[in-house]
């Protein structure tokens, strides 16, 4: 049934909020994204009737969020509703249970949705200074581990890191070149928040310190604004207002252990149902955009999709393979270091953008097959898209 999939579905409708240090509530961030993927797509409200939303931190628990959006927006009759948190892979499991909805009968039209306002305004304080708003918490650090200061998703991911260093020789010089990779995509994207900045290895060095082995360059940015795609079927995509990002393969992997021992994340099972529906294999990837909390992140997805060898990865990226003109191009929009950050949200738009061939600047010069990577918890859970502008 999965092989019978490819090509069916499309994604027809991308939309974009600005983002970064700009102010909205998380539900008008969700409400303008929708606004923008329905006329990208040439469709309106009345036509989509499935919903899928990925709440940020900003809209706390939002038990019934899908519900509180579909309001916001003014939508009728829906046939599929749900509102979905496995974190950063959420984006791409949305995309899955919207093919796996339209497959099922339940609805024809389906927007895929994500929105964070993290960032609050800056508020003066009493002696006249402005306070920067900072990120959501995560809440008081407790239990023996936090006592000794591992608190918090930095440290968590730097451990991991460092293992990686221990076992394979991974150096701070190897996660720079991901850093500056990505800033080099994203000074041909204008709408990256650090498009008009440059970055050296020099300057990631001098980077302050987050909790080692990370620099604060290290770290994915905190970005407010919201995401949206819309997905149908092959034969309507076909009359719309956008060339079609056909969907040939998806799957995800949710390993469970500690990733401290196996150094692994969950793509290994992810890939393989998505290649495997897909038809694809590594070497048939013209371009990749990974999820990317982390430069180390991007380092070990390399390895579990077997781009190189596991421990390889960081000679990889410092070999500039990644980078502009470079054999495999990895999130060419500059990604969520550099970018912005709306979860899987970031590498699934940039997906779209390159799939159609709309990347100015940045566009790969071969797209056919494009990769796209969710990943959430520390390693914890993930997803893949293989997208493409062909049918089949």
């Amino acid at each position: 049934m999965t092989q019978s999939l490819k090509g069916r579905y499309a994604i027809v409708g991308l939309g974009l909020t600005e983002m970064g240090r700009v102010y909205d509530s998380a539900m008008g961030f969700a409400v303008e994204a929708v606004r923008r993927a329905l006329d990208d797509a040439g469709l309106a409200r009345q036509d989509l009737d499935g919903l899928c939303l990925n709440p940020g931190l900003a809209w706390g628990e939002a038990a019934m969020g899908s519900f509180a959006l579909q309001q916001a927006l003014g939508l009728r009759d829906l046939g599929y509703s749900t509102t979905m948190n496995i974190g950063g892979a959420t984006a791409a499991a949305m995309v899955q249970h919207a093919v796996m909805a339209i497959e099922a009968g339940l609805a024809t039209t389906v927007a895929c949705v994500f929105s964070d306002a993290p960032l609050k305004p800056p508020k003066p304080a009493a002696d006249g200074k402005q306070k920067q708003g900072s990120a959501a918490a995560y809440g008081f650090a407790r239990g023996l581990n936090a006592a000794y200061g591992q608190f918090g998703v930095n440290a968590l991911y730097a451990l991991v890191a460092r293992r990686h260093m221990h076992r394979y020789g991974t150096t701070n010089d190897h996660l720079g070149a991901v850093a500056v990779a990505e800033r080099a995509w994203a000074n041909r994207n204008p709408a990256a928040q650090f498009h008009e900045t440059s970055l050296t290895l020099a300057d990631y060095h001098r980077s302050r310190w987050i909790v080692e082995p990370f620099h604060l360059l290290d770290c994915c940015l905190v970005s407010n604004g919201g995401a949206a795609v819309i997905v149908t079927s092959a034969e309507r995509a076909a009359n719309l207002r956008q060339p079609p990002v056909y969907i040939w393969g998806f799957g995800q992997g949710h390993p469970g252990g500690d990733p401290v021992d196996t150094l692994t994340s969950g793509a290994p099972w992810a890939r393989q149902n998505a290649f495997r529906m897909a038809g694809i294999d590594t070497s048939d990837v013209d371009v990749a955009e990974l999820y990317d909390c982390y430069t180390f992140t991007v380092l070990v997805t390399l390895e579990d999709y077997g781009f190189c060898p596991k421990g390889e990865a960081g000679r990889f990226a410092a070999d500039g393979t990644i980078a502009p003109g470079g054999r495999l191009p990895v999130n060419t929009g500059g990604g969520q270091l550099s970018s912005f950050y709306m979860w899987g949200m970031t590498p699934l738009s940039e997906g779209v953008i390159q799939a159609r061939g709309q990347g100015g600047a940045r566009q790969v010069e071969d797209h056919d097959v494009v990769l796209v990577s969710g990943n959430g918890g520390i390693l914890s859970t993930h997803s893949t898209l293989v997208l493409s502008p062909l049918a089949s």
